[in-house]
């Protein structure tokens, strides 16, 4: 851990480059309401929040930082966390976990503390989303490269088993009571198992959705929101795989999340929109505005606040063979949490 103290961003001049001209004028919904310097100029991935330290958890490429959410703040860090993708909470046992996508790994580490408590190697290829399914009180990873899930026992940091999932799995969530839900990308498709005989349950398509990458759960009822490529938010009965409803979306999704407390679903896209959806038969209720290329979110069940990043960009390089689709380059300092309220 290497504790660290950068300023508060409230970075006026920043966020005023980066918001479109609606966000500025303000709107009667969701809307950036501060900001958290990051620094930095490596990318980001998840984002995960510890309701009960009132903490947030960013992926930054080979470490995680720390920000204390009442003091707006970074802390700390969590390194190294090479290829770090996603990051687990069990509140239960006071531990967090991280999933290590460059060499296959799971890091550890005490949520009081933030120290490397352990790295425990999953024996699958790049492990992308992680999950704590509260009904086992295991944590699972979701191998990209592998098509399966890893179990691991909280209790001894021991793999439990795998789940073969038939594709490439994003991202996954559990409804507390024994059933746990995953994301295949490459298929279109859902997948439930039981995270404790480690056996797929059912298979069910997201069509008309495509490219499933976001996924919440409203556990009260029953039902899945699949954010796809093609700017649809699928809903799904969680107990039949029926499609109940579709939802348009922004372009370029990548999380999905669900606030038991407003009773919301929300839709990160790179476009600069928060797309949210709502009622008893869940329909589109606004496109809010955020900075462009900020398409993974959380959000705060407690504070019923969401969470995004993103940074500023400059040009992207020359194409080369090597590298046919280069990206632009992030500014040096410019990476940003953004806070958004109504």
């Amino acid at each position: 851990m290497k504790l660290r103290t950068p300023a508060i961003a409230s970075c006026l001049g920043f966020l005023l480059f980066a918001m479109p001209a609606s966000a500025r004028a303000g709107a009667p919904g969701y809307h950036i309401i501060d900001s958290v310097r990051l620094g930095g100029d490596t990318g980001w991935d998840y984002l995960a929040v510890d309701t009960s330290a009132e903490r947030a958890y960013i992926s930054r490429g080979t470490r995680v930082q720390v920000v204390d959410l009442a003091a707006r703040t970074v802390i700390g860090e969590i390194a190294p966390t090479p290829g770090v993708h996603g990051i687990a909470i069990d509140r239960i046992g006071g531990k967090g976990y991280i999933s290590n996508g460059h060499d296959s790994s799971v890091t550890v580490f005490d949520l009081n503390t933030l120290a490397t408590l352990a790295v425990i190697r999953i024996g699958a290829r790049n492990p992308d989303a992680i999950l704590f399914e509260p009904y086992t009180k295991r944590v699972f990873t979701f191998n990209g490269g592998s098509g399966n899930a890893t179990a691991i026992e909280t209790a001894t940091g021991t793999i439990a088993g795998m789940v073969p999932l038939g594709g490439k799995p994003e991202f996954a969530v559990a409804d507390g009571e024994g059933r746990a839900y995953v994301n295949i990308e490459d298929k279109s498709q859902i997948v439930e198992f039981d995270p404790k005989s480690l056996r797929v349950v059912h298979t069910w398509s997201v069509a008309p959705g495509e490219e499933p990458s976001g996924l919440a759960i409203d556990r009260e009822h029953h039902l899945l929101y699949s954010g796809c490529s093609n700017k649809l938010m699928v809903v799904l009965d969680a107990r039949t795989g029926r499609v109940v409803t579709t939802i348009p979306i922004g372009e370029g999704v990548d999380a999905t999340a669900f606030d038991h407390g407003t009773g919301l679903a929300f839709s990160s896209n790179s476009d600069g929109t928060l797309t949210v959806a709502g009622g008893k038969m869940p329909a589109f209720l606004e496109n809010a505005a955020t900075p462009r290329r900020a398409r993974t979110m959380t959000v705060d069940e407690k504070t019923h606040l969401l969470y995004t990043v993103t940074a500023k960009f400059g040009p992207a390089p020359v194409p080369t063979a090597d590298q046919p689709r280069a990206r632009p380059v992030i500014e040096p300092g410019s990476v940003t949490l953004y806070i958004l309220g109504r």
